[in-house]
Formats: structure tokens, sequence, C-alpha cells
């Protein structure tokens, strides 16, 4: 009875105090701006990046308290290695699995046929900015990826939000301190987890001002670039927002029924934080709130801190989709013919470069640089034809990389046995309330 109590005091507020609803109004009154006053839109984008900054603030300490926490806590460390081999599979086949659909949806609905793009007339000025890091990544090759991991420091990886160096410090840590154990080790476990209480005690707060971050965001991208923008890679922006859709839809929805969760519930429980990651086009913006969710819907803590912070440097779904669809499309515009060999360059090449997008500056255009270099075939310049649209294709690519994080922490929950399946059916059909801001 007082499940049902508190459902129904919560379906009595008042619809604009939903956050959801709040987000929706801000992108709406954010496109309105940009369309009648666009100077004035621009000039908004402060609000966006101060809202990515009380984020990003937050995030290293968090990811470092819950991974640390949930190692320690799981007793057990050959069933935290058992979890992170498991999650690390998971992510390659569903990585593969991306990149075949980018491919496949290329060739069937060729986007960039008939634009009979000549590259000694692309720009290459405005690859400037890129190519340096290109250059870089391409250089170092996998062996300097793998060193990168390492931080200098770890107030080093803390300071500057390295999410995979922050993990790996964690780990370490984590598995120390369970080694450890006795009283010791219990007194750093409590103090860790208050600490973690009180930052997402914060995380609560500062998620309330995200519809001021949503309204800069949208006013800013609509200010700038406007829907004209949009018309000569219209097919390519829609390609890649319908292939999104079918691999949520077709290919996460099928995992994820194997795991007893309805997909669309599913996205409907996390409808606020895509939302924010639509308007922002950064998934670290919710990265938080989105551990807290997983962890009320059912999944083992520990389950949450280990494939969630690895996911976002190792299985970013629709940034693989992105490669290949981007690769084939220049390679199209531009009447470059490509052999099985070439696509077979493009899927290996892509398997590696695609690990290391999350933190750098760029990525998209970056990480597409770094692997058109491997494949000297396809003009490099021809990424300018991308430049213009990187950023509303960058919305989907938040949203498509986020759900597929949060499906791979359900699904790797499933098969370990640390998903409460009943728990998480009473979340998403409304019969149980959640408070992922409560300590």
């Amino acid at each position: 009875m007082s499940t049902i109590a508190a459902v129904a005091t919560e379906t009595r507020k008042p619809l604009y105090t939903s956050l959801f609803v709040q987000v929706l109004i801000a992108l709406l009154l954010g496109i309105v701006i940009g369309v009648a006053a666009p100077d004035f839109a621009i000039g908004l984008k402060i609000f966006s990046d101060a809202f990515l900054k009380l984020i990003s603030m937050i995030v290293a300490p968090i990811v470092f308290c819950v991974v640390v926490h949930g190692i320690a806590g799981a007793g057990d460390l050959k069933k935290v290695g058992r979890v992170g081999v498991k999650a690390l599979v998971y992510f390659e086949v569903m990585t593969t699995v991306a990149l075949v659909v980018g491919l496949l949806l290329a060739y069937l609905f060729g986007p960039g046929h008939g634009m009979n793009i000549d590259t000694s007339t692309l720009d290459a000025k405005a690859l400037s900015s890129y190519a340096g890091n290109a250059q870089k990544l391409k250089g170092e090759g996998i062996g300097s990826f793998l060193l990168n991991i390492i931080p200098t420091t770890s107030f080093d990886a803390l300071s500057r939000n390295d999410v995979l160096q922050v993990l790996f410090f964690a780990i370490i840590f984590g598995t120390s301190l369970a080694l450890v154990g006795g009283e010791k080790g219990e007194k750093i476990t409590s103090f860790i987890d208050a600490v973690s209480t009180v930052l997402f005690r914060a995380m609560g707060l500062i998620v309330r001002v995200a519809p001021i971050g949503v309204l800069g965001a949208v006013a800013y991208t609509v200010g700038k670039y406007g829907v004209g923008s949009l018309k000569q890679l219209l097919s390519l922006v829609a390609l890649f927002y319908l292939s999104v859709a079918i691999f949520v839809l077709g290919v996460l929805g099928l995992v994820m029924s194997l795991a007893g969760i309805n997909i669309l519930k599913f996205l409907g429980y996390l409808r606020e934080e895509l939302t924010i990651v639509l308007a922002t086009a950064s998934s670290d913006a919710v990265l938080p709130q989105i551990m807290r969710k997983l962890e009320a819907l059912g999944v083992k803590k520990s389950v949450v801190g280990l494939v969630i912070p690895t996911g976002y440097s190792f299985n970013l779904d629709a940034f693989s989709i992105y490669l290949t669809l981007a690769v084939v499309f220049i390679a199209q515009a531009t009447n470059t013919p490509l052999s099985f060999g070439d696509l077979l360059l493009v899927l290996g090449v892509s398997l590696i470069t695609s690990k290391g997008a999350h933190g750098v500056p760029g990525s998209a255009i970056v990480i597409l640089a770094a692997t058109l270099n491997a494949v000297p075939s396809i003009p490099a310049i021809g990424l300018v034809l991308v430049l213009s649209v990187d950023w509303f294709i960058g919305m989907a690519r938040a949203v498509g990389n986020l759900i597929g994080n949060c499906v791979a922490t359900v699904v790797v929950a499933a098969w370990e046995g640390d998903l409460d399946r009943d728990k998480a059916r009473r979340v998403l059909d409304g019969a149980e309330a959640v408070d992922v801001t409560a300590g």
C-alpha cells in the first residue's frame, strides 16, 4: 500500500515539476530563440558550457568512489574479474555488429551517390585543428593507447577527468582495499561510500539546472548553423539517425528481450537523461545520474561501477556506426571505389580507433581522420564534407552511445546473475517509485 501511495503522490505533482517536461520546454524554447534571434542565441552557449563544466566537475570523483566501493564491497575478486571479462567480450561483439550495420546501411541507401565532389575544391584549412590529433593517433597506434590508460599520477587523472585513467586507478585501489580487508579496509570502504552519497546528492542539485543548459545548447546550435545547413547533407544526417534507431530497437532490443527487459519501457525510464544528452550532445552530462538509475533498476552496484565507466571508452555503438557510415559516404561522394579488402581494412582499423574516441577533442572528426589515414584509397580531405553537420550527428551519436552502455550494463548483470528482474519490471511498469538523488 505504501508503494502505491507513493506512486499516487508522485502522479499528483504538477506537470511542470517534472525534469523531463522542463527539459522538453527548454529544448523547444531554444529552437524558437535560435530561429527568431540567432545572434542572441549564439551567446546563450555559455549556459550549456557552464552546465557541462558543473557535470565535469563531479564525474571523475563519482566514478572513482563507485568503482572502488563496488570492488571492495563485492568481496570476491574473482567475480569482479569475471564481470570485467564478460563486459569486454560483450563490448567487442556489439562494436563489430554496429560497424557492420553502418557499412550495410551506407551501401543500401548510398547517401553520397550523386554528389560528385571534386576534392581539389574542398577547404583543407577546415581540418587544420584536427590534423595534429589524427596524425598523433595514427602514429602512436594501439600500444600508445594502452600505455595512456595508465595515469601519470592519480591526481592528474582526476584533475583532467580522464574517465579511463580514473577507472584504471580505481580498479587497482579497490582491489587493494579488498585485499587489505579487516577493520582498516572497512573504515576506508565506509568513508568512500559516505563520500559517494554526498557526491550523488550534489549531482541531484546540478541536474536540476539541466533545462538551462539544454536551452543554451539548442539555441546556440540553431542560431549558429540554422536549418539551411542541413540541406546538402540531409541524407547523411537522416540515415545516421535511422541507423541508430534500427540498432537500438532492433539489435539492442533483441539483446534486452533475452535479459527479460522491454527496450521501449527501458528507454522511457531513461527519458530525462536521453533528452539532456540529445540537447547537449554529451553523454558525460548524465553519467552520475545514469549510474544511480541503473542501481535503482535492480542492477548490482559493483556491475554498474565497472561496466558504465569502461563502456564510455570501449563500447561506443553509435560512434562505431558513424565511423563506417561516414567512411563509405565520403568514398561515394568523391566517387572513390572501395574494394572488399578496403572494407575489411576499415572494419579492422575502426575496431581499434573507436576505442580512443571518448575524451578526445573533436573526437568524431579526429578518430574518423585517423581511420581514413589507414585507408589510403579514400581522400582524407573528404572529412570537410561532414564538418558542418557533425554537431547534429553528434546529438544522436551521444544518445546511441549512452543507450548502448546502459543496455550493456543490464545484459552483463543478467549474464552474471546480478540483475533483480522482478524489481526491474516493477520499476519499468511504474509500480515502484525511484529517487535517484537520494543518499
